[in-house]
């Protein structure tokens, strides 16, 4: 747990330092594009380290909002407080996860925030009224795995970088519609611009693509830490595994979600027709390994 715990910082800041270069690189083309001159190297860069330092300490606000979340309250959820509180124990968090609920049937629930001093467990209401006291416990333990493996920091930095990046290639599309490209006079500084411009299009063409399969892959390979990790918080894997059927079988759709946020879910959010009897399985477009393979290892720890 220490290695991932030691791992997930490390990619962290790499992957906050690549955020930096790309977005510089994206802007850098655009301000091109609209023959901005030298200052866009300026703009790009003032542009980028903002974007990175905004998705850093706001990536849990901007998760919260999209999901149109509000906090849990004794009163409406004293269930979901009384597990939480049992499980801080167990789990050894420094500070208890500020909790919030999102009105929505389908079951499901996801951890954010930069740290495990300012985590959040998110549960849908539909969590709330499907799940019993031992399979709500397991749902809890496995988001509280997320916050202390440092799995949250990652997964919501990645996911709101991600994000960014497409909404950059999506405006950097809209200029070369409006006619940004605008060659110079001198023939030899078009040819240049014209080349930059071919060069930054590739890279905006490709650059989502990587970023959501870095993403991808970031999610599946956590999901069976913190599942592992849940069952020595509860003791029960039972409860968990009951759980996972529960979620994956529910038909109801999450109204909230989102590609780019779907990977932080404990499953996956979009739920996509299958003929009966055939198992899921995990491809390399998938938000989550499948449900079938997480519970075969959750059984193989009893």
């Amino acid at each position: 747990m220490f290695q991932s715990i030691r791992k997930n910082k490390i990619e962290t800041g790499v992957i906050i330092s690549i955020f930096i270069i790309v977005i510089t690189l994206i802007v850098y083309f655009i301000c091109n594009a609209l023959n901005l001159g030298t200052i866009s190297i300026v703009i790009a860069l003032v542009f980028s380290i903002a974007s990175a330092w905004g998705s850093y300490y706001y990536s849990d606000k901007i998760v919260l909002s999209v999901n149109k979340a509000r906090p849990a309250t004794k009163e409406e959820d004293q269930k979901l407080v009384n597990i939480l509180d049992a499980l801080m124990v167990a789990s050894g968090l420094p500070n208890k996860p500020r909790l919030y609920v999102v009105e929505d049937a389908q079951p499901n629930a996801f951890a954010t925030g930069r740290n495990p001093e300012n985590a959040v467990i998110c549960v849908t209401t539909g969590l709330l009224e499907k799940l019993d006291y031992y399979e709500l416990e397991g749902v809890i333990a496995h988001e509280m795995s997320h916050i202390k493996n440092y799995d949250i920091r990652l997964s919501c930095v990645v996911s709101v970088m991600v994000g960014f990046i497409v909404m950059l290639a999506d405006l950097f599309s809209r200029t070369l519609f409006w006619g940004g490209l605008r060659g110079n006079d001198n023939d030899g500084d078009s040819k240049g611009n014209g080349i930059l411009m071919i060069i930054g299009l590739i890279f905006l063409i490709l650059s989502p693509i990587f970023g959501s399969l870095m993403q991808l892959a970031l999610s599946r390979k956590r999901e069976f830490l913190a599942d592992s990790t849940a069952v020595e918080f509860t003791r029960n894997p039972d409860g968990l595994i009951s759980a996972l059927e529960k979620l994956e079988n529910d038909p109801n759709q999450l109204e909230t979600a989102n590609s780019a946020t779907a990977n932080m879910y404990i499953v996956n959010p979009f739920k996509k027709d299958t003929k009966e009897g055939k198992k899921k399985t995990t491809s390399i477009w998938s938000t989550h390994p499948s449900t079938h393979d997480r519970i075969e290892a959750l059984r193989n720890l009893k």
